[in-house]
């Protein structure tokens, strides 16, 4: 066999280094441009007696700013088919996302929010159940406002809001139409999603943010504040009603730009 010169070994060397620093080199800058890339997917969760049709002027303005929104629709039989239904958009995300839910979907994102593409949560105007909670025991805590129309549950288990209170007790600040096309168009919304109790809260693990809505007929603003303030969730008080993010969408889409955007300078 013919003897490799001191030479040859060396260039071979150096072609090796070169070729190993070129992909440590190429690498570094794969995962810089990975971790330094912007939070850009948006998921919504709407609530009990509505449906995901109420996110349009939400959707419109996050749309124009380039995040690309996610609208679930939730079966409402069960918190489990909420959930379920919540982890299957998620899994379509391409990266990281910011998990929105409103009033009872505020349950089915503290349990959905474990979803390894979810770097962050918001909650406009929702129950933030812990473990062993349910959104029921949260909405008990403080007596009803008059205006409040939500009835006892049906006998198939299914709960309706009182149709002459809807517009005062969910949307006083949309226009009487609005309130009778979305009372129109609610999921049958079944208690037994209501009472079910949270096995593993998201907020625990994960960036929270929340949206106080302080004309709240559905769920009591102190309620709101009272369950933010104990997990330390990062809160924005609105004036509005229950339907807060169709209301005062800007208001409501500057929150969650924020929680992208912090996300985005924590990497």
């Amino acid at each position: 066999m013919k003897a490799v010169s001191l030479k040859d070994q060396m260039n071979r060397f150096f072609m090796f280094a070169v070729l190993l620093f070129s992909f440590l080199f190429a690498s570094t800058i794969t995962n810089a441009q990975t971790a330094n890339a912007a939070v850009k997917n948006v998921v919504l969760v709407h609530g009990a007696f509505a449906d995901g049709s109420g996110w349009k002027a939400l959707y419109e303005i996050l749309s124009k700013k380039g995040y690309h929104v996610t609208i679930v629709q939730n079966p409402l039989t069960s918190l489990e088919d909420d959930v379920t239904a919540t982890k299957v958009a998620l899994d379509k995300q391409d990266g990281p996302t910011i998990l929105v839910g409103h009033s009872y979907g505020g349950a089915v994102i503290t349990e959905a929010g474990n979803h390894p593409n979810v770097v962050a949560l918001v909650y406009v105007a929702a129950f933030q159940p812990d473990n062993g909670e349910s959104a029921l025991q949260w909405v008990q805590t403080v007596p009803p406002a008059p205006e409040n129309g939500i009835l006892p549950p049906d006998a198939k288990g299914i709960v309706y809001y009182d149709q002459a209170k809807y517009h005062a007790g969910v949307c006083a600040d949309l226009p009487k139409d609005v309130a009778e096309f979305m009372y129109a168009s609610q999921g049958a919304f079944y208690g037994r999603a209501f009472a079910t109790p949270i096995t593993n809260a998201a907020w625990r693990n994960k960036p929270t943010y929340a949206i106080v809505a302080t004309d709240d007929k559905c769920i009591a603003p102190e309620i709101q504040r009272n369950m933010y303030k104990r997990s330390h969730t990062k809160v924005t008080e609105v004036k509005g009603s229950h339907v807060i993010y169709m209301s005062q969408p800007n208001a409501v889409a500057n929150v969650i730009i924020t929680a992208a955007k912090d996300m985005h300078s924590k990497k």
